[in-house]
């Protein structure tokens, strides 16, 4: 193990805070948890006391286990490709008290303030405050639900939601109910909602996604991805997109918009069941709203419904309550980090997670949690500050060329090349400290 003075607070024991945890703690650092929660898991938890969860009865991965689990804590051989949401809360469980991380996580505690001055000043709900020589934001970016801005005109009669909120489908029986979005959330809603829902439920999108199957030629459609990680992404797509035709057609072959870009630059929906209940007329797609109108919905193609219930399943906003605009900028999504890890300003701030994958979130936040072990406990250089900025702009720039610049491009990471390129930027950043490069030091010991 490490010998290291630093101490670190980690704000969230979700999946992101847990794998921080664990790493720093290998790495022989002083680590503080603060969770607003009563348990670990984060998100994953559906009666987690943060009231931050948005897991619902139906939840099950959408990437396979294999691709999926931590890579020191595989998930068991005997689960399903695709384990319920339960099962991964059981998993993070699992995986917090085998590594004994529990007695370094202050549950119920919701941080309100971090503040800099000569170290980093932590302060809770309750009014406690205390200082550590290095902070790193594990708190997730999906728990703050984001509707559509500017709201659709006119009014409307009926219950509105957001996905955020769906639990159980029982508060759409016998109702007529639409639901707004292509994410796998609003596919795995409409498909829960068309088993009671009173007439087919609609599915409205103003822009397609590509809708991959979980299963591809008798192997999750996610290995097939890893399977083609090596070559470059557009060659890749090429691929992916002609045994997607040819498993599954387009989606406009269902009825649905077209994609507004190729596979692996909008994210997929993951859904073996969507296609099913579209074909079956239990799930009838519409275009994008053009207003509402008292009990019935207007759409942009000149069409309206009655609807009882509208679902916004349309996404999150990225929400840092705790680090004022100095730290973060006008828009945290927009917050440029070295590696998405550490803050170009002062990397004793680092963050876990806030970050959108073309695969799954474990791997990437494991390998982010150990290249943060590496720099807190004294055995990673950063690189120089222009070399820092000059990195984040190259990989602004093939984001933006990739993803485009209204599909939040500071924060998209390919998952294959990224889980494999940050193990080689450890072993750089040791190279670099073996030449006199400089890494972190604890200013002061905090007692």
């Amino acid at each position: 193990m490490a010998v290291s003075s630093s101490r670190v607070a980690v704000i969230g024991a979700g999946a992101a805070g847990l794998a921080t945890v664990k790493a720093l703690l290998d790495a022989g650092c002083a680590v503080v948890a603060y969770e607003k929660g009563d348990r670990p898991g984060g998100l994953w938890v559906r009666d987690n006391s943060s009231g931050l969860s948005s897991a619902y009865a139906s939840l099950h991965l959408n990437t396979s286990k294999r691709r999926t689990e931590f890579a020191d804590f595989p998930m068991p051989a005997d689960w399903p490709d695709y384990p319920s949401a339960s099962r991964v809360a059981g998993y993070l469980d699992d995986y917090a008290q085998s590594f004994g991380l529990i007695p370094h996580i202050r549950f119920g505690s919701t941080v309100t303030r971090v503040e800099r001055d000569r170290l980093w000043a932590v302060t809770t709900e309750s009014g406690d405050t205390e200082r550590y020589d290095a902070v790193v934001v594990a708190n997730g970016h999906n728990w703050d639900p984001r509707y559509p801005d500017p709201a659709y005109p006119g009014t409307f009669h009926g219950t509105q939601m957001h996905a955020h909120d769906y639990r159980t489908p029982d508060v759409f029986r016998d109702r007529r109910v639409l639901i707004v979005g292509m994410g796998n959330s609003a596919m795995d809603i409409a498909v829960d909602a068309s088993h009671v829902a009173r007439g087919p439920v609609l599915l409205s999108a103003r822009r397609g996604v590509h809708i991959v199957p979980k299963y591809l030629f008798g192997r999750p459609a996610d290995a097939t991805g890893g399977a083609l990680a090596a070559l470059p992404w557009r060659l890749r797509q090429r691929i992916a997109e002609t045994l997607l035709r040819l498993a599954v057609g387009t989606p406009q072959r269902y009825g649905l918009p077209a994609p507004a870009g190729g596979l692996f630059q909008n994210h997929p929906t993951i859904s073996d069941t969507i296609l099913h209940r579209l074909t079956h007329g239990e799930v009838t797609p519409r275009p994008g709203i053009e207003r509402l109108d008292g009990e019935r919905v207007m759409f942009t193609d000149g069409s309206a419904d009655p609807v009882d219930v509208i679902v916004w399943a349309t996404g999150y906003r990225v929400s840092i309550p705790f680090l004022s605009p100095q730290w973060l900028g006008p828009d945290p999504q927009q917050l440029p980090l070295y590696q998405r890890v550490f803050h170009l300003d002062d990397p004793s701030l680092a963050f876990v997670g806030l970050m959108q994958s073309t695969g799954a979130a474990l791997p990437v936040v494991e390998v982010q949690a150990k290249l943060v072990a590496a720099y807190f406990s004294g055995g990673y250089a950063l690189p120089g500050a222009d070399e820092q900025q000059h990195a984040v702009q190259r990989a602004l720039r093939a984001a933006i060329e990739r993803w485009g610049t209204n599909a939040r491009p500071h924060l998209r990471i390919d998952f294959d090349r990224y889980v494999a390129d940050l193990p080689r930027e450890i072993a750089a950043g040791r190279n670099r400290l073996a030449r006199g490069g400089r890494t972190f030091t604890a200013e002061e010991s905090v007692v």
